[in-house]
C-alpha cells in the first residue's frame, strides 16, 4: 500500500473520531439512545458482513475488517456520548485507531517483501501516534490541580512513543538497502531519532 493510501485510511478514521467527539461535546446521550446505537451498529455489521461475502481473497479480508471496525467504532462512540467522560472519549478514539490499524494492516497484505514490512511499520506508527494523542487529550481534560503535571508527563510519553514508532519505520525502510547505503541510512535514522 502506498503511504498516501495509508494516510487516507488514517485521516478517515481521524475524521470519524472528531465526529464522535463532536457528538459527545453536545451533551450526554440517554441510555435508550445508546442501546439503539448499539442495535444499529450490530444491524449495520450484519449488512456489511453480508456484502463482503461476494468478495474473495484479501479484498474480502479487508471488507471484513472494515465491517468489524465500523461496528466497534459506532459502539465506542455511543459509549463516549453516553458516559461523556474523558476516559470514554479516549476509548472511542482508541477504537477508531484500532479499526484504522487493522484495516491498514490487512491492506498491507497486498504487498510483499520490504514494501509490506514498511507498510506494516507505518500502520503501527500511525496507530501508536493516535493512541498517544488520545491519552494526552484524556489527561489534559482532567480538571484536578495536578492536571498540568500529568498533561506534561503524558505529552512527553506520547512524544517518545511517536519518536520510537517513526524510528522503527525509518529502520525498516533501510532494510531495502545494502552495504554503505544501508549503513548510512541506519546512522541517519539513529541520529534523527536520538538513538545510540
Amino acid at each position: 500500500m502506498k503511504t498516501s493510501n495509508l494516510l487516507l485510511v488514517l485521516m478517515t478514521a481521524a475524521g470519524l473520531s472528531f465526529a464522535g467527539a463532536a457528538q459527545a461535546a453536545t451533551g450526554p446521550m440517554s441510555k435508550d439512545a445508546r442501546d439503539q446505537a448499539y442495535k444499529n451498529a450490530e444491524a449495520q455489521y450484519k449488512t456489511d458482513k453480508e456484502s463482503c461475502k461476494s468478495l474473495t481473497g484479501n479484498a474480502k479480508d479487508i471488507c471484513m475488517e472494515e465491517a468489524k471496525g465500523k461496528e466497534k467504532i459506532a459502539k465506542a462512540d455511543a459509549d463516549a456520548a453516553y458516559k461523556n467522560t474523558p476516559k470514554a472519549r479516549e476509548a472511542a478514539r482508541v477504537a477508531h485507531a484500532d479499526a484504522a490499524y487493522n484495516v491498514a494492516k490487512e491492506k498491507c497484505d497486498d504487498q510483499t517483501g520490504n514494501a509490506k514490512d514498511v507498510c506494516v511499520k507505518e500502520a503501527k506508527a500511525a496507530h501508536v501516534k493516535a493512541k498517544a494523542d488520545a491519552k494526552v487529550d484524556r489527561v489534559a481534560a482532567d480538571t484536578s490541580k495536578a492536571s498540568a503535571e500529568k498533561t506534561a508527563a503524558a505529552r512527553k510519553d506520547a512524544a517518545e512513543d511517536k519518536r520510537d514508532a517513526d524510528y522503527k519505520v525509518a529502520i525498516e525502510k533501510c532494510d531495502s538497502l545494502a552495504g554503505a547505503a544501508k549503513d548510512n541510512c541506519v546512522k541517519d535514522a539513529k541520529m534523527k531519532y536520538g538513538k545510540s
